[in-house]
């Protein structure tokens, strides 16, 4: 059977599914357990990212020293770039020893592990060293590389870089902390918990149905985007939705809660929130048109470096351009973008969530 979502929805069970209703979620673990992957970035025009999303769906009582102190007790993990729940990394196990894949591989993958293979040595290195000495930044690690790494430009030659995220996916080494915006390294069985691996097949069928469940809507195939994908294969039901070309899967949980009534808020979302991540799906669902423009010459952008997405109810409906300075004491509101002109109870919503931000940063806001 064919499931036949009206976009609305199919906005709502995607609402539901990130946590974004009401009532709010309690538990910071639950959160990253429940969303299946926070990703990691550490950009500070407002908060990093992770914070973001915790306080989004916990609201006025999170506080960053929570998810600090889940990561410093190994509840919460840190893998290729996204935290996890720790006993998730039992889902990750026989990817890890098969890695980098099964055959037949790409080539990308192919001159990945032969670049891996001919720095052997250096690997050894660093096992080494992490052993006697670990946990360490990568700039104390030797550099030891008989061939170097090559890219497009971003990467050229950060040999051990590239070589510790390779052994991080191979199950070798693990982010064991941080200091500052500085990544500290350390063997993997030191850090992760030592869960017996879930078989290849059903650990990949198993973190399909998870992010379905943590996305409630996605397409089955999708664009390769680096880090978490954004398809889910064939977890869930089929569906189709009004007015949105091609086949999707949902959640079967969220089908369910279709006939309980939705009752939605209004949350500031961090750019990199999963809600909004996939720009194509945003597009699709909810008629939102959003780009992360940190990347682009001041003089380009539209809504600013950090714009944040602006939920209401179930639609998204602006972007805050806001910048934190911490050593003023100032969350400065730079802009507030209207994608529509709001209603006046949608205004002071925004507002609201503007001024518990800037309690969660322990700033007064200032508008410009």
């Amino acid at each position: 059977m064919v499931h036949r979502l009206t976009r609305q929805q199919a906005r709502r069970i995607a609402v539901r599914a990130q946590l974004l209703d009401t009532p709010r979620p309690s538990d910071p673990l639950d959160v990253v357990r429940r969303l299946w992957v926070v990703q990691v970035d550490l950009t500070a025009a407002v908060a990093p990212s992770a914070h973001l999303v915790l306080w989004a769906r916990l609201g006025p009582g999170y506080r960053p020293e929570q998810l600090d102190a889940l990561v410093d007790g190994r509840a919460i993990v840190e893998h290729d770039g996204m935290l996890h729940a720790a006993d998730d990394m039992a889902l990750f196990r026989a990817e890890m020893r098969e890695w980098p894949g099964r055959p037949p591989l790409q080539e990308w993958q192919e001159d990945t592990s032969d670049w891996v293979e001919a720095n052997s040595t250096c690997r050894e290195d660093i096992l080494d060293l992490l052993r006697a000495e670990g946990p360490l930044p990568a700039r104390e690690l030797p550099d030891t590389c008989d061939v170097p790494w090559r890219s497009s430009g971003w990467n050229d030659n950060k040999n051990v870089l590239m070589l510790l995220h390779c052994m991080e996916r191979r199950g070798e080494v693990a982010v064991s902390s941080r200091e500052g915006r500085e990544r500290l390294w350390d063997l993997a069985e030191r850090v992760l918990p030592d869960d017996p691996a879930v078989p290849w097949e059903q650990a990949g069928a198993e973190r399909d149905r998870r992010r379905l469940a943590s996305l409630g809507i996605a397409r089955p195939r999708a664009g390769r985007s680096l880090g978490e994908p954004n398809d889910v294969a064939d977890a869930g039901e089929p569906a189709v939705v009004e007015g949105v070309r091609g086949t999707w899967r949902v959640d079967p949980g969220q089908l369910e809660a279709l006939d309980r009534p939705f009752r939605g808020r209004t949350a500031l979302l961090s750019p990199l929130d999963r809600l909004v991540f996939d720009r194509k799906r945003v597009a699709e669902l909810f008629g939102f048109d959003y780009q992360l423009e940190m990347y682009k010459p001041a003089a380009a952008r539209r809504w600013g470096y950090w714009a944040m997405p602006v939920l209401h109810g179930d639609r998204l409906v602006g972007k805050l351009d806001a910048t934190a300075d911490p050593q003023a004491g100032v969350l400065h509101v730079d802009a507030v973008h209207q994608d529509l002109p709001w209603a006046a109870s949608v205004v002071a919503a925004v507002d609201r969530e503007i001024r518990s931000l800037a309690r969660l940063l322990e700033l007064e806001v200032h508008r410009a």
